[in-house]
């Protein structure tokens, strides 16, 4: 199916924040974006200063900055002046445990307030905030401090005792570790958060942070081996300010929802950086997805701008199907997607269900920021990633077998998908990696491992991670456009495609299939699927067979893990399953 253009009215250009994507591209410089910071004295730069002390002292002291929702319903609010007090105490908690600039603080809780003042403070003290995942199991967590030789640890009594505690003694950088939620006396080396806090001034003087200065450590997971520490500094603050005003639409006063989790480098870049320099009030929900639970913050929070990913909206339309209510957000103004492809269906049923179509956008843990979006002004091709951010330069390219790189020009021709560097964001390295890091750039660019191409109106279009792609009868199918297929079903919830070994064709391709709510597998529908790509892709692109599952393995960021289902299906090793959340059954 060619899925018709979404096309912008007059009106909402006009109300966009970025109004004209090719005047802005033109005339923008990073040196004016870094110009709309304070930075600190002597040109120092710190994330945490944009972020709450610029803040208050422009007048937010007052606004709301954190608005949190727990479990139980229960409202927690805090103001910019109030957040800032916070994060000065735990700043300040960490000087007096003698805590030094640079050492690694890591945050192993749930979407609580008291991980939103351990990062914001840590990076007001000079210190490089990581966060992990609660749902990790005790090896990811073990792994990952080892690598990033943990500091301090702040997390909650039970992930401690169950997680930490038993190896605890055998990582001996770890001198603190601080509970949240301590019932009783706390054993040795490790101190209650609480009652520390409420002995600490609230006032701070934020550490003197240079722009180059290490601050965020974001762990991303490879096929194989090891988690990867990618390296951010301070002076990607300029990115995510200005990303999140390009392209997430975001404005001083707004209310604005990210549902992405801390632990994924989303919910940390566009979760707290960007939208609190922006000057927004950001809601966080404590409690897992819940399609009702969504709907009524969405209405009652009166959220305007809302950053979620497509598995979140693949489930709210799997909901849909049972209960087609339209959404009543009368505030909500802007909704966008990333962490893997979005389907066309998905951009087009939120016309659907919300009067509005869901944007995507694509970036990585390396660049630390968007670099593709669908603005808010600009006319949606359902399916496309959209057009490079201001400031970035992307292209496709061809890599040769004597490693050089030769960029594709041709429209709509296959390459990697590649980035000039030079923006504020990109990773300066992985930590302890030096080659690993340097595998990553070649003739002037940084390269993605993502296949993409590029229309002749400039958009690009996501083909598959270079891994995934399948060579068939001398045939390269992306996986992503024999997932989009599949999901036009009216059966079909979620798809995954991959390729696997055949004599003749090299590869043939297999899909895995989740059905909507209510339906079951019958090898009725089987063929039919079949027929229906088929019929939309041919003989040589569709797949040769399908199977049901009822749920597909995905990382806590919400990628399907297309290797691992390769891995089962041709017993191999399943590699870093450290980032699974979900298990196909």
């Amino acid at each position: 199916m060619v899925w018709a253009v979404i096309r912008k009215t007059p009106a909402e250009r006009a109300g966009a924040t970025l109004k004209d994507y090719d005047a802005e591209a033109s005339r923008f410089s990073w040196a004016a974006a870094r110009a709309e910071l304070a930075g600190l004295p002597g040109g120092g730069l710190n994330i945490a200063h944009e972020a709450l002390d610029r803040q208050v002292a422009q007048g937010r002291g007052g606004q709301v900055a954190l608005r949190w929702i727990g479990r139980d319903d229960a409202i927690r609010e805090f103001t910019y002046a109030e957040l800032t007090a916070e994060a000065n105490r735990f700043a300040n908690l960490l000087r007096g445990l003698g805590v030094a600039k640079g050492e690694r603080v890591y945050g192993l809780l749930g979407r609580t307030p008291e991980l939103y003042f351990a990062a914001l403070g840590a990076l007001k003290a000079g210190c490089v905030f990581t966060p992990l995942f609660s749902a990790f199991g005790p090896e990811p967590i073990r792994a990952r401090m080892e690598i990033g030789e943990a500091n301090v640890l702040v997390t909650a009594e039970a992930l401690y005792d169950r997680k930490v505690a038993p190896w605890r003694g055998e990582l001996p950088s770890l001198r603190h570790v601080l509970l949240t939620d301590c019932k009783a006396a706390p054993p040795p080396g490790v101190t209650a958060l609480e009652p520390a806090l409420a002995e600490m001034p609230t006032a701070f003087e934020t550490a003197a942070t240079r722009p180059e200065d290490m601050a965020l450590l974001h762990f991303t997971s490879g096929t194989t081996g090891r988690p990867k520490g990618a390296i951010h500094v301070h002076e990607a603050v300029v990115a995510h300010h200005i990303t999140g005003r390009t392209a997430l639409d975001l404005r001083p006063g707004d209310i604005y929802w990210c549902t992405a989790d801390p632990g994924w480098v989303t919910g940390t870049s566009y979760g707290i950086i960007s939208p609190l320099t922006n000057g927004v009030t950001l809601v966080v929900d404590e409690a897992e997805f819940d399609a009702e639970r969504w709907r009524r913050i969405l209405r009652e929070q009166q959220v305007a701008v809302w950053y979620t990913a497509p598995t979140a909206i693949r489930m709210l339309m799997k909901a849909w199907s049972q209960d087609p209510r339209p959404y009543e957000a009368p505030a909500l103004r802007f909704m966008a997607s990333v962490g893997e492809p979005l389907n066309p269906e998905a951009v087009v049923w939120g016309v659907e269900a919300f009067g509005r179509p869901f944007h995507d956008n694509w970036w990585q843990t390396e660049t630390g920021g968007i670099m593709i979006a669908n603005f808010a002004a600009m006319d949606i091709k359902p399916g496309s990633m959209g057009r490079p951010l201001p400031g970035v330069t992307a292209g496709i390219v061809e890599r040769g077998a004597d490693g050089s790189v030769r960029e594709i020009e041709a429209p709509m021709g296959m390459g990697e998908l590649a980035l000039r560097p030079g923006w504020p964001s990109i990773m300066r390295g992985y930590l302890h990696e030096e080659e690993r890091y340097r595998k990553c750039f070649a003739g002037g660019w940084y390269l993605t491992g993502d296949l993409a191409m590029r229309d002749s109106d400039g958009y690009f279009w996501f083909v598959g991670r270079a891994d995934d792609v399948i060579k068939s009868s001398g045939h390269l199918i992306g996986p992503f456009e024999v997932e989009s297929v599949l999901m036009e079903h009216a059966a079909v919830a979620e798809a995954a495609v991959i390729g696997l070994p055949d004599p003749v064709a090299g590869e043939t391709v297999k899909a895995f299939v989740a059905l909507k709510i209510g339906l079951e597998p019958s090898e009725d529908l089987r063929r039919e699927l079949l027929g229906h790509a088929r019929k939309r892709l041919g003989a040589a692109i569709a797949p040769k067979d399908i199977a049901f599952r009822q749920n597909l393995p995905k990382t806590r960021s919400g990628k399907i893990m297309r290797r691992l289902l390769k891995a089962r299906e041709l017993g191999l090793p399943e590699g870093d399953l450290s980032t699974l959340e979900s298990e196909e059954r």
